[in-house]
């Protein structure tokens, strides 16, 4: 169990319900608090009325689901973390990096440079807050299988000689950043830091996301809380599974239930989601750019921050920031290189 908790002290939560939440990743009161009553109904045989009893009694018992003042809300967001692309312009138009508690999309054509980001992101997170990472562990969902060791080890390498160092002190690595062999342990510790799990449909997809839950929820009071989550592709699967108008509503339905679900980690564990996805041609389109995302008005919707990424003139990419709460849209340009993401 991720957390020192008794389910069975809600009520209408026996021995056999306890082991069927916890099973099936309900191992906090709130993360029962946050279920729908469907949802907890299917997952552990019983009726939906006693369902909502029990994520009611939960929501009491985790203080959760209230009004609060708008102050406690800034309070509560200033815990919000901000994770650097370490491209100033970029980090700029993001207002400082991208957001814990929150899901950011990238999307863009096929060699944009959307993995890249997913790689580098999972290095960075690693990086000491002073250097614009979270001090924290990455989970990677590959649908694409697009995950490559060897890039890390390149984008580590492609480090600042201090931000290096003072990711060595911080390991515990003896040695500095001209060390071969202080480099090899610190690469390795990187990739350690950096759990990876292949989806072969979107089903096991939606699975991971689960196991996501579990693994975030088990490292929150370790030395390496799980601080990036990232789905490369988040749309590759449900594409290819549900393919023409009459399975568009199956597809959208499963994919919101899957975006809620990463969702809920982020929320949980304060940890940021980062998405990639497809993109289509717009036939109707006469004037401007045609290309457009998958996943329709619920991705739209669900995403926090919506990121276009397209290709420019050689390693240059534009980064447009196209959807954001609380930000201006905007463009920044940066260089996709063999060592990751570098400035103009």
């Amino acid at each position: 169990m991720a957390k020192d908790v008794d389910l069975e002290s809600l009520p209408g939560v026996g021995p056999a319900t306890a082991d069927k939440l916890i099973e099936a990743g309900f191992d906090t009161f709130q993360s029962i608090a946050v279920a729908s009553p469907g949802e907890l109904s299917n997952t552990a045989d019983i009726g939906e009325s006693t369902a909502a009893d029990i994520i009611n009694a939960a929501r009491k018992t985790a203080d959760i689901g209230g009004f609060e003042t708008g102050s406690s809300v800034l309070e509560r967001r200033q815990k919000i973390g901000k994770l650097s692309w370490l491209v100033p312009e970029v980090d700029e138009l993001l207002g400082g990096g991208v957001e814990t508690q929150s899901i950011t999309e990238v999307y863009g054509e096929f060699g944009a440079g959307k993995s890249q980001i997913t790689h580098q992101l999972s290095v960075n997170v690693q990086l000491p807050r002073e250097f614009g990472g979270l001090g924290g562990s990455a989970i990677f969902i590959d649908s694409e299988d697009t995950f490559r060791p060897e890039r890390i080890d390149d984008m580590v390498r492609g480090l600042d000689d201090e931000i290096l160092a003072a990711a060595m002190e911080n390991r515990e690595i003896e040695g500095t950043p001209g060390d071969d062999e202080a480099m090899e342990l610190l690469i390795q510790d990187f990739l350690d830091h950096i759990h990876v799990a292949k989806a072969f449909n979107s089903n096991h997809q939606m699975l991971l996301a689960q196991k996501a839950k579990e693994i975030a929820g088990d490292s929150q009071d370790t030395e390496w809380p799980v601080r990036l989550l990232c789905v490369d592709s988040l749309t590759a699967h449900f594409r290819a599974e549900y393919v023409g108008r009459g399975q568009l509503a199956q597809r959208q339905q499963k994919l919101n239930k899957h975006l809620h679900d990463l969702m809920r980690v982020g929320d949980l564990n304060n940890t940021a989601v980062l998405v990639t996805n497809q993109v289509s041609s717009n036939p109707d389109s006469f004037f401007g750019d045609p290309t457009q995302p998958i996943g329709g008005n619920i991705l739209g919707h669900t995403s926090t921050f919506r990121m276009y990424l397209r290709k420019s003139k050689g390693t240059k990419r534009i980064v447009r920031l196209v959807d954001a709460p609380n930000l201006p849209d905007g463009e920044a340009v940066m260089r996709v290189e063999g060592e990751g993401l570098k400035p103009e």
